[in-house]
């Protein structure tokens, strides 16, 4: 009986880790031009280039010739420091219903940018990786009413993200 249990036991956890480490599914689909335009990185699991950033922010304009200009910047080191930044393109995998994109800021390396939540009215978005190791949770203000926000982590815990690593990005720049 007891190796039973222990048996059906391991198996749950089993699942329970499959579950977990499931490939992110991307919303349905995005409308690139309510898309388009300024966001606030309100949290991130912190690229190694966002280390120390304070008010990060990605705006995104379409392009005539059909890609995405993607420019990032932040203040590295306080709110009163020097605005650094980088600039990049980002390309629709076909077929995603623009769901998911591959950016590049040097050529000729891509990668993976999914975004795995919406809000209905392009308020806030998450934008994550096939393998849950890029995570940003932005919005349109700089800030994201506390309620939203949880409701969001919770949903992408329970999604198998590990968001004890989410680290909430400093506004209040000038």
């Amino acid at each position: 009986m007891k190796s039973g249990l222990l048996l059906m036991v391991s198996g749950l956890l089993f699942l329970g880790c499959k579950a977990q480490d499931k490939t992110p599914t991307s919303v349905g689909s995005v409308d690139l031009e309510r898309y388009a335009g300024l966001w606030y990185d309100i949290a991130s699991f912190p690229m190694r280039f966002q280390r120390g950033c304070h008010c990060t922010t990605a705006e995104y304009t379409l392009m005539p010739k059909g890609y995405v200009k993607v420019v990032n910047q932040c203040r590295k080191g306080g709110f009163d420091q020097k605005v650094s930044g980088i600039t990049g393109k980002a390309f629709v995998v076909k077929g995603t219903n623009n769901t998911k994109l591959k950016v590049q800021f040097f050529w000729p390396f891509r990668a993976d940018y999914w975004i795995v939540r919406l809000d209905a009215e392009y308020r806030w978005a998450v934008v994550s990786s096939p393998k849950k190791n890029y995570l940003w949770i932005l919005s349109r203000t700089p800030e994201l009413d506390p309620e939203v926000f949880n409701s969001i982590v919770d949903d992408l815990m329970n999604d198998g993200y590990d968001t004890g690593k989410l680290v909430i990005v400093p506004h209040g720049c000038r």
